[in-house]
């Protein structure tokens, strides 16, 4: 039988664990889909992904340092290498240690990916194939954050925009949101939530892109937004405005500025995650400056969501008895979940088989 205790996240899959660059000279302990995990880079400079746990007394392994491609724990110095089997130890032998647990872990579009399910079951050709990643016309930058709160609630708030027009109302945010009706779709496992406003004035965040792209920003814009929702837990959200009368969305690029809002999402325990946030953009991809500019913006805009998300979980964690409300604007949202929980039933079901 399925194990009823099991966590609400998919594990034979790929999640994001950590930008590249949180990878380098020290080793990096993370709790990831309730595991404690520690990265760090081997002889070859590849990510390596271990349990954070020593074998020899339980110390937690992101305390050591790296030497010569082992990870060295910081309490006595035993060494462990890439397959999770100790290497060596001053003064003792090691051949007897019982082995920790090893993750698949590569490195892809900037960012460490692990695998923490079934090693066997682990497959590079299941990464996200990311039409911005690794291409010289896009520029992406972005953030992590920490957040205090079930990693679903930041999958409902991505796949329903509405609460941009009262959360940041000073920067994306506009009554015409509101307004606009919203279409949701299934594709596959993909939720796809649309929203299409046509002829309305541009917000603030949108009239500064206009700008940056050479465009005037004070003319009527069509605006769009399609979020995209993939397991495990990543949404994908294509944003841009165009000036009005030129085919919104199919605008050609020279009327318009366009981007997608990269969100990866991965459990830390049942009531926090690890957000990763970006933009990649497809205009004016080598202006460092505007990448900093717009990466500042969009952190504010996702501190506002972090605030009020950690407040919901605190609310939901005082009320577990309450029901809360289904409304049309939560069919992304609520489709995604149950795609999740599809796919972990299934999961649940291959694990089990005798």
């Amino acid at each position: 039988m399925p194990d009823t205790d099991a966590t609400p996240w998919l594990k034979n899959t790929w999640y994001v664990a950590a930008r590249s660059d949180e990878v380098a000279g020290a080793p990096l302990g993370r709790t990831l889909c309730g595991e404690r995990m520690v990265f760090y880079r081997g002889p070859d400079n590849q990510p390596v992904a271990l349990e954070d746990f020593c074998p020899h007394r339980g110390a937690p392994l992101s305390l050591g340092k790296v030497s010569n491609g082992h990870l060295v724990c910081g309490y006595h110095g035993l060494a462990m290498g890439c397959d999770g089997r100790a290497a060596s130890m001053p003064g003792q032998r090691v051949r007897g240690f019982p082995p920790i647990k090893a993750y698949p872990a590569v490195e892809r579009y900037g960012f460490i990916w692990v695998w923490p399910g079934d090693p066997a079951q682990a497959d590079v050709a299941k990464l996200p194939d990311l039409v911005w990643g690794d291409n010289p016309d896009w520029a992406y930058g972005g953030g992590l954050y920490h957040i205090k709160c079930d990693f679903r609630l930041m999958i409902d708030n991505l796949m329903d925009l509405t609460h941009e027009t009262y959360i940041h109302a000073d920067s994306i945010g506009q009554k015409e949101i509101d307004e606009a009706p919203v279409a949701t779709r299934l594709d596959g496992d993909e939720s796809i939530t649309e929203r299409y406003m046509s002829n309305i004035p541009a917000p603030p965040f949108w009239r500064m892109a206009l700008r940056e792209n050479g465009l005037a920003d004070d003319v009527p814009v069509d605006r769009w937004q399609v979020c995209r929702f993939s397991p495990p837990s990543h949404v994908m959200i294509e944003v841009g405005v165009a000036h009005a009368g030129h085919g919104g969305y199919d605008a050609p690029d020279h009327v318009k500025a366009a981007s997608i809002v990269v969100d990866f999402i991965t459990p830390e325990s049942e009531t926090s995650h690890w957000y990763f946030w970006g933009m990649a953009r497809r205009f004016r991809p080598d202006d460092a400056s505007l990448t900093a500019r717009i990466c500042e913006g969009q952190g504010k805009i996702f501190s506002e969501d972090m605030e009020m998300l950690e407040r919901q979980q605190a609310n939901l964690i005082a009320n577990p008895g309450r029901n809360l409300l289904k409304l049309n604007i939560d069919a992304g949202g609520v489709h995604a979940r149950r795609i999740i929980e599809r796919l972990i039933r299934t999961e649940q079901g291959a694990e089990t088989l005798p």
